[in-house]
């Protein structure tokens, strides 16, 4: 692949499809909360120099493809996502206290897979074939299209998603 990255004494590529979901499977991730979710992955991704190759953000679960440094471990890059973004949605959107009682917004644990398994090509297809629209590399379900923007046609993943 040709895509690699440098830190100061490494070259490294490595990719990976991470897909959690909401607790109890509530389908509360739309409008402001799925913006505001973009928001802080991306903000999280940033701050551990996690590259955000492919996302979406559908009602009840969130699909990410990141390129991860070897030195971010990837259940300590989960555990900061899922906890400033519960924090933060729980003290933002006050209403959603009501729907997760004990402040509890993710589900526990989360599916994650190298890319070494399946293609970057396949997983980005799959991905982007959550939903037609698309805005740009991390979508909303639902959301429409910047004028201009192609959608891109859909690539089932077959039995590599997790159990939905």
């Amino acid at each position: 692949m040709s895509d690699y990255r440098h830190g100061s004494h490494t070259v490294f590529s490595i990719h990976l499809h991470i897909v959690w979901i909401t607790k109890y499977r509530r389908k509360v991730l739309r409008g402001e909360v799925a913006e505001r979710v973009r928001e802080i992955v991306r903000e999280e991704c940033r701050k551990s120099r996690v590259e955000i190759l492919r996302g979406h953000i559908s009602m009840d679960h969130v699909h990410i493809m990141v390129s991860i440094p070897p030195q971010v471990t990837i259940s300590r890059l989960i555990q900061r996502i899922k906890g400033k973004s519960s924090y933060l949605l729980f003290n933002e959107f006050p209403a959603l206290r009501k729907r997760f009682w004990g402040r509890h917004f993710w589900a526990r644990g989360y599916f994650c897979r190298s890319s070494g398994n399946v293609t970057d090509d396949v997983i980005k297809a799959y991905i982007e074939g959550q939903d037609r629209n698309s805005d740009d590399v991390f979508r909303i379900e639902g959301e429409s299209s910047p004028p201009g923007d192609t959608p891109i046609g859909d690539t089932p993943l077959g039995d590599c998603s997790p159990e939905e």
